[in-house]
């Protein structure tokens, strides 16, 4: 099991880095898929998982002078992030207390297929010639209330980000797809920082088996090096492939988890 863990957050990770949707949408379903932890601790996990590969990738831009984080807007989202962060988290912990981890599975996965679907959409119409346009907001108590929602979107779906962040920041903020998926990390960065602290508060690590969260937390920093050096050499139509084949693929895998716990009420 410690492999798959393993394997899982590498390659998630991997994809999480190039494509900015931070890997936990890609862990938080397939760990699901195998059935092998209860919908909060799958959760927990993959905010660990993502809280390093993030951490790391962004560390390291910045050393390496590689960094195209708009520093100003992202960290307004940020703090919006960590306080939509906390919202999140517990409410997801209020739910699975109060109605059973089935029933927190289901609205998870019920919310991801509909943002997924709706990420989709958004992409395919922004790839032609006629793109959407964009918006190129600056006020940053509108930035708070938007990094608000996205934190309390990633942390209650248990995923650390998500495609959703990129459409975000390229409809409100003008950030094409590669700038926006750096930002995007920045942000999920502090969402995580704000999802795991609450949960050494709730000692909720108790609950995790430590091998199974190095496990994570190893695959994570190898996926962020790995998808670093990958994203730097794809251009910008290889990205929008790339990024669209993960989120058909995170739906299909959502559907089938859902279709479970429904089976299992």
């Amino acid at each position: 099991m410690l492999i798959i863990f393993f394997i899982v957050s590498f390659l998630s990770s991997t994809i999480g880095v190039i494509c900015g949707i931070g890997g936990g949408i890609i862990i938080k379903p397939v760990i699901d898929y195998f059935n092998m932890l209860e919908a909060s601790k799958a959760s927990l996990l993959s905010s660990c998982s993502v809280l390093s590969m993030s951490l790391y990738t962004l560390v390291h831009n910045k050393v390496s002078g590689y960094s195209k984080v708009n520093t100003k807007i992202a960290t307004h989202l940020a703090v919006g992030g960590i306080f939509g962060g906390i919202i999140g988290k517990t409410l997801l912990s209020y739910l699975a207390i109060l109605k059973g981890e089935n029933i927190a599975g289901i609205l998870q996965s019920s919310i991801l297929i509909l943002l997924t679907i709706i990420t989709i959409i958004f992409t395919i119409k922004n790839i032609g010639r006629n793109k959407i346009i964009s918006m190129h907001i600056n006020n940053m108590l509108i930035c708070l209330i938007i990094g608000m929602i996205l934190g309390l979107l990633s942390s209650f779906i248990g995923i650390g980000g998500g495609p959703f962040n990129i459409i975000i920041l390229y409809f409100f903020f003008g950030m094409d797809e590669k700038i926006s998926a750096e930002n995007s990390l920045y942000i999920i960065l502090f969402s995580q920082i704000s999802n795991v602290f609450i949960s050494i508060i709730r000692n909720d690590f108790a609950k995790i088996n430590l091998f199974s969260l190095i496990a994570m937390v190893s695959g994570g920093i190898l996926g962020g090096f790995l998808g670093k050096l990958i994203n730097k050499k794809i251009n910008l139509i290889i990205f929008q492939k790339l990024f669209l084949s993960v989120l058909i693929i995170i739906i299909l895998i959502s559907m089938y988890n859902l279709y479970n716990f429904l089976c299992n009420i």
